[in-house]
């Protein structure tokens, strides 16, 4: 599928572009690698991002009329990063007992400035942002209409739900069954339902008995608090380590908790209102919602308004795990239907607790343009 952004983003794509860099970005490369006659590379609209160049190159390109921004420097992250983090990039320098992982340290960085960031901050903090955008679009193949090369499914839900609770156990099957038919699994990047949700999609390759296996040794270490939570999900990822690829979307604004490392891709952002957005934007099969606290309310009432109003382009399905909850706990799935009774969204909604039924019903409600 077409990228939305045109951007370049390595020293091949650049030299395949000729003697012509019209309406491009070049982007966190070093051109003092790239052989190129820069006085005969026609320019308009030309933006270089945090590029390495030696003073030689940057003279002619400012001549040419090129857009130059320089790297930002003594910030714990890149704002012209190419790629998606990766858990082993956050997790980089992790110890339970003193935490000095890339993610801890971004989100200290962050968090000391959260209401007095000054101009620069606030600008590498949007670059950063628009980076992970463009990164996150090329993994799900998102094209200029907005529809996914990949069958998106998100799954959200409260972080407190424990490894050793029901609820843990059948989101992670739901997932790895929708992950065995072919859909790609989304979550908020959070432990919890989150990680129940990843950890399924990464076992599409096995068997339910060997999912079954792995949850039993992360029961040893149910709370994201307790000291050997990280080390439970790396020994189970040494056992099985042939995972199915997913994506997590997690945000440093809500505070700092180890990063979902069944995951193997993470978009992680600074605002939350555009990651939210994000998550569910990209959702555009189905999102299906376990019990959760207000963050959770918060994304079926978006989603709500994203079917009402269609600014998404689609409607998409909104499935609710866990009847008892729903229906009767918090009372919004009734709420819900009635609301949507007599709009074109009211069939793409389903309350089930049966995962043949969820994968069953996401299946024959693809989305709807």
């Amino acid at each position: 599928m077409k990228k939305l952004i045109q951007g370049i983003e390595s020293i091949k794509d650049l030299i395949n572009h000729g003697n012509s860099l019209l309406n491009l970005t070049i982007q966190d490369l070093d051109l003092t690698k790239a052989d190129i006659d820069w006085a005969n590379v026609k320019m308009a609209n030309t933006a270089f991002l945090g590029c390495k160049m030696s003073k030689e190159t940057e003279a002619i390109l400012r001549e040419k009329g090129a857009f130059i921004y320089p790297k930002f420097v003594g910030y714990p992250y890149n704002p012209y990063r190419k790629n998606l983090y990766t858990w082993q990039e956050l997790m980089d320098g992790y110890d339970p007992k003193n935490d000095q992982s890339v993610d801890f340290k971004i989100y200290t960085h962050f968090n000391n400035q959260r209401y007095s960031a000054d101009i620069n901050e606030a600008l590498a903090q949007r670059i950063h942002d628009h980076a992970i955008d463009d990164a996150l679009h090329t993994i799900i193949g998102m094209d200029s209409n907005g529809m996914t090369e990949k069958k998106c499914v998100g799954i959200m839900g409260g972080h407190g739900v424990l490894r050793n609770e029901k609820a843990y156990t059948k989101v992670a099957m739901i997932a790895q069954h929708l992950a065995q038919e072919g859909y790609f699994i989304l979550t908020g990047g959070g432990p919890g339902v989150m990680e129940a949700g990843n950890l399924g999609a990464y076992f599409a390759h096995y068997s339910p008995q060997e999912l079954e296996d792995a949850i039993a040794m992360l029961s040893k270490t149910p709370d994201a608090k307790h000291h050997d939570y990280v080390d439970t999900a790396c020994t189970v990822l040494k056992k099985y380590p042939d995972g199915a690829d997913s994506l997590a979307i997690p945000t440093w604004f809500f505070g700092h908790e180890p990063s979902n490392v069944f995951a193997t891709h993470i978009a992680k952002y600074f605002a939350n209102s555009i990651r939210e957005d994000v998550l569910l934007g990209a959702s555009l099969y189905g999102v299906i919602y376990a019990p959760g606290s207000a963050g959770t309310m918060q994304e079926v009432f978006a989603d709500l308004t994203q079917n009402h109003y269609k600014t998404q382009g689609y409607i998409s399905p909104m499935i609710f795990f866990d009847t008892d909850f729903w229906e009767k706990k918090s009372g919004l799935f009734p709420f819900i239907k009635h609301f949507a009774k007599g709009k074109k969204y009211e069939k793409m909604i389903l309350a089930s607790d049966n995962i043949d039924e969820i994968t069953t019903f996401i299946t024959k409600h693809p989305p709807i343009q």
